[in-house]
């Protein structure tokens, strides 16, 4: 049963919108996922929103909007925060709630949809830019809560593989051994029998993400072991 605090219904003469913040690996950063919103008259790129429909929750909202940009549903999807203004100013809704995705393939976009650096992001307005920290903030709060590193590689990965998606999403350098001493002790990976060839060395055992077999909380790598 989907959670109450989910159907927000904006009073009469509030206005809200709901922004989604795409993020995928590109290179050795995430990148954002940037639309142009011809409905509010806007050409520059800027993370796809929406006004929420009445018909729908905010959750559905955000999956619908996603999927607009996208043309399929991003692998992870969240909340990350909701800002709100007594008074309308500009075209700023007076409501905003921001969502964080996560998509492992930057794929075929919709037309003008595109993937750009998070190094990159000079042309988003204030407010755009703070909806863009918000997510990442909220996204690597969720990285030792529960593995949404998962949801970036493939069904079977090399660890070297895994490390570099948790190195993306914190954005800093993990040591290689404390890395793989943290991730066996969440009992998060189990080893398959396949083995891939990684340059010139030795070739590297594939693993696959181990769920939880019992009812309990879902785990994360707790980085403070690190």
């Amino acid at each position: 049963m989907p959670d109450r605090s989910s159907f927000a219904r904006a009073p009469r003469g509030v206005t809200l919108a709901v922004n989604v913040v795409l993020f995928t690996p590109h290179g050795s950063e995430l990148a954002v996922l940037l639309t142009p919103n011809a409905a509010r008259g806007r050409t520059r790129g800027a993370p796809p929103s929406d006004s929420l429909r009445t018909d729908e929750s905010l959750d559905q909202a955000a999956a619908r909007i996603a999927r607009d940009a996208l043309g399929s549903a991003p692998s992870f999807l969240l909340q990350a925060s909701a800002e709100g203004s007594a008074a309308r100013q500009q075209d700023h809704p007076q409501v905003s709630i921001t969502y964080f995705g996560l998509v492992p393939d930057a794929g075929t976009l919709r037309a003008s949809a595109q993937w750009t650096p998070l190094s990159e992001l000079g042309s988003l307005s204030a407010r755009q830019k703070q909806d863009v920290d918000a997510a990442v903030t909220a996204m690597r709060a969720q990285v030792d809560q529960q593995p949404i590193a998962f949801r970036l590689v493939p069904t079977t990965f090399t660890l070297s593989e895994l490390q570099s998606v948790y190195e993306l999403l914190l954005g800093r350098r993990l040591h290689k051994a404390s890395f793989r001493r943290s991730l066996h002790a969440s009992a998060l990976v189990e080893a398959t029998d396949e083995w891939r060839a990684e340059g010139r060395g030795r070739p590297a055992q594939l693993f696959r993400y181990a769920p939880p077999r019992r009812r309990r909380p879902r785990r994360g790598v707790r980085f403070d072991l690190l």
